[in-house]
């Protein structure tokens, strides 16, 4: 039986709905229309994620959203409420880009894969999100934009993922114009992996997951964390240290069972260490 659970601002306001079956933790931002990066917002999905860290039932996090909006991004009608702070919002702001950093290197840094699962609109710090999962998976009617500087505001933040991900021309044609792009030509940038019909969406996510989640645990945390640290460093430095992991992973009960499960022609049986 699946096990639901939820994050809460309040009993009456669930923001981040969580269901759990087959190793599969779905999290969803569960506030449209505009599912909004609100700091509750933000506050519930991160605080999802550090919990899933410490649940060895969670093998795959599928990240998605309900409505017509996957999210819009920061809330701005509650940013702009605090411009009337006496120090006109400025503690507020650095409140929120941190919140929303901590939040965006939490995905990255996580030891289980994400996937965000796009059926609608994903702007600025939506669009940032989907970004910093590892994987994304988009519907044909999924948008995305970096719109900011449309209203003044540089989409300085989500540059930090996006221009993690996607070529350097392609990251400030969307930084510059504020311009939507469409699923495809979300998928021809690199920001997506595959684009579906709505209708195959569900299906498609989760058979990636559930691909996925057939992996020995431990192999996928040592191959995220190793993917994400070597990309920071030179050429040289990269292959010393991927040679370190290695070594390590060859070390690992699992890669010894799954070593001999292939040499033996059949099915490993994973026990994460």
């Amino acid at each position: 039986m699946a096990e639901v659970s939820a994050e809460t601002r309040s009993p009456a306001k669930t923001l981040v709905e969580s269901h759990l079956e087959g190793g599969v933790l779905t999290l969803t931002l569960a506030n449209p229309p505009a599912n909004a990066l609100s700091i509750a917002m933000m506050e519930a999905l991160k605080g999802a994620l550090d919990r899933a860290r410490e649940d060895e039932r969670v093998a795959v996090i599928v990240l998605g959203a309900a409505g017509k909006v996957f999210s819009a991004g920061h809330d701005l009608k509650e940013m702009t409420a605090h411009r009337a702070d006496a120090d006109r919002g400025r503690a507020f702001f650095a409140r929120t880009m941190a919140l929303c950093s901590s939040l965006m290197q939490a995905i990255v840094r996580h030891p289980r894969p994400v996937i965000a699962a796009v059926d609608g609109v994903a702007t600025a710090a939506g669009c940032q999100l989907v970004a910093s999962c590892d994987l994304a998976v988009a519907s044909e009617r999924a948008r995305f934009a970096t719109p900011g500087v449309n209203i003044g505001l540089f989409c300085s933040t989500p540059m930090v993922a996006l221009s993690r991900n996607v070529a350097r021309k392609h990251a400030m044609e969307m930084l510059l114009t504020g311009e939507m792009i469409d699923a495809h030509t979300a998928l021809s940038f690199g920001l997506v992996n595959r684009v579906v019909a709505p209708q195959a969406l569900n299906r498609t996510v989760m058979d990636f997951a559930q691909t996925i989640a057939s992996k020995s645990p431990l192999t996928l945390k040592i191959g995220k964390e190793a993917f994400y640290a070597q990309a920071e460093m030179g050429l040289a430095e990269a292959y010393e240290y991927a040679a370190r992991v290695m070594v390590e992973n060859m070390m690992a009960r699992d890669a010894e069972e799954g070593i001999g499960a292939f040499i033996e022609k059949r099915q490993p049986q994973w026990r994460g260490e």
